[in-house]
């Protein structure tokens, strides 16, 4: 389960080469085979924001090095770090190095990764001077994002719950991604949730939210862990030492990712998306806090202006409004399709001087007729048929809609030599399209509309 890489805007103005960065990064995963053998990085995030670190170590395109300069990307490790390294889901941190105290910037962090299960690699951009083996950094991550990252992934632990109580205990994780931006979960069902589930699901979490719950993680054996009732995800290799993640009575499981204090500090839950991703896989994409808030106000200003084009007095009517100018616009459609088959069926007398006999007797009428229904076109070709009484083949072709609309009609006593199916199989494949029915009458749709004439100008040959 990889973290997304994302872009990241403003932190004091040292974020703008994010793109850049990342790409610098992609290649920097922990199946990289750096050949790192020196200690591990003492992990201090969980509470401070920012940490005084030691270099211990520097790689440039895999391989060891003394020092990097200004305008390389490399691996940072160092003795401690407050930054959170991509497990879990969860994308690792970015933020900045620096020196002096903190009063020079030395680095962009584009990303956090695991060199070993307790090495951590800083993937950065030098900004300017070089940093060396040995030297003193001071490590801060940008907090905006991780507490975004921390809503993001303490509401997957509310909506895995949610999900059992609403479609049942075999919705278990099967995969997720926590990113500043949004949520990705993957879960065992074998059918699509249903509008009334999505939004049951909705209404928990956010009910939960509300509560403002504590948020209580602690450290415990793995065996004390599951019998204190923490959900372990099925697969998941864990240490004798776990962390457990509570969120009042709701919630429990074990967890070492960053999360929120309290459920409040979540803000709001909105589910944008649920799909299938493998066989008896579905996927939820989620939002929290301000992205969450972001998206109502969108949605409500699409709303706002649907009212004021639609004159309803209220958002409250807007679907009755839809519904109303829905029948209406198909109430005109009919009436127009019937005033243009009545139309053309007025005109038919003076369509048949179209006729033309051809050298084996047979009494062909090809006519473009744009911006008739496949009904209309049918109706009007019967209504040709009966008039040449025997021997004709009828081939009518349109364009509607922006695309081919195709009918060819045979007279009984021609149905043993020619196969209206056949035809108009012939017609629709110059039309990029395809296409069926009866011997005596047969109809097909194309997206071609350029190549109508050239495939009705071919017909009098076929039938010859």
């Amino acid at each position: 389960e990889h973290g997304i890489e994302v872009d990241t805007a403003e932190f004091d103005a040292c974020m703008n080469r994010q793109k850049t960065q990342a790409r610098a990064s992609g290649k920097f995963k922990m199946s990289s085979n750096i050949d790192y053998m020196g200690c591990d990085t003492n992990f201090v995030g969980y509470h401070n924001t920012s940490v005084e670190a030691k270099v211990v170590a520097l790689y440039y395109d895999k391989l060891p090095v003394n020092q990097l300069s200004a305008g390389q990307s490399g691996v940072i490790i160092l003795d401690k770090t407050v930054f959170y390294a991509e497990s879990g889901g969860q994308s690792g941190d970015v933020g900045i190095l620096q020196i002096d105290g903190g009063a020079t910037l030395l680095a962009n962090v584009s990303d956090t990764q695991k060199i070993r299960a307790q090495v951590i690699g800083h993937i950065a951009l030098i900004e300017s001077g070089c940093i060396k083996v040995g030297d003193n950094v001071t490590a801060t991550f940008d907090a905006h994002k991780r507490i975004s990252c921390a809503r993001n992934h303490s509401v997957t632990h509310l909506l895995h719950k949610s999900l059992h109580e609403v479609i049942g205990i075999h919705a278990v994780q099967k995969g997720s991604s926590v990113t500043p931006e949004y949520t990705r979960f993957d879960f065992a069902h074998d059918k699509a949730l249903s509008r009334v589930e999505i939004e049951e699901i909705e209404r928990i979490v956010n009910h939960v939210i509300m509560q403002n719950y504590e948020v209580s993680i602690n450290s415990m054996a793995y065996g004390e862990a599951i019998k204190f009732g923490a959900m372990a995800l099925f697969g998941e290799k864990y240490a004798e030492e776990v962390r457990v993640v509570q969120m009042g009575e709701f919630s429990t499981e074990l967890c070492g990712g960053t999360h929120v204090g309290q459920t409040g500090d979540i803000g709001f839950f909105s589910i944008i998306s649920e799909s299938g991703i493998a066989n008896g896989v579905r996927r939820i994409e989620a939002i929290t806090g301000e992205a969450s808030i972001h998206r109502m106000q969108q949605n409500m200003a699409i709303l706002d202006k649907a009212r004021d084009q639609l004159k309803a007095q209220s958002n409250d009517i807007i679907n009755i409004k839809i519904d109303t100018l829905y029948q209406d616009i198909k109430l005109l459609n009919k009436e127009m399709n019937e005033l243009k088959s009545n139309l053309a069926s007025s005109q038919a007398d003076n369509l048949l001087s179209e006729v033309k006999i051809l050298n084996n007797g047979v009494k062909l009428l090809v006519l473009q007729l744009d911006n008739l229904d496949m009904k209309a076109m049918q109706e009007l070709t019967n209504k040709f048929k009966d008039k040449l009484v025997d021997n004709a083949v009828v081939v009518l072709g349109g364009i509607s809609a922006n695309k081919v609309n195709l009918v060819v009609g045979v007279t009984n006593s021609l149905t043993k030599q020619y196969k209206a199916g056949d035809l108009v199989s012939k017609l629709a494949a110059m039309c990029d399209g395809k296409g069926g029915g009866r011997p005596e009458l047969a109809q097909a749709g194309g997206s071609n509309i350029a190549q109508l004439p050239s495939a009705l100008a071919q017909v009098a040959s076929w039938v010859n």
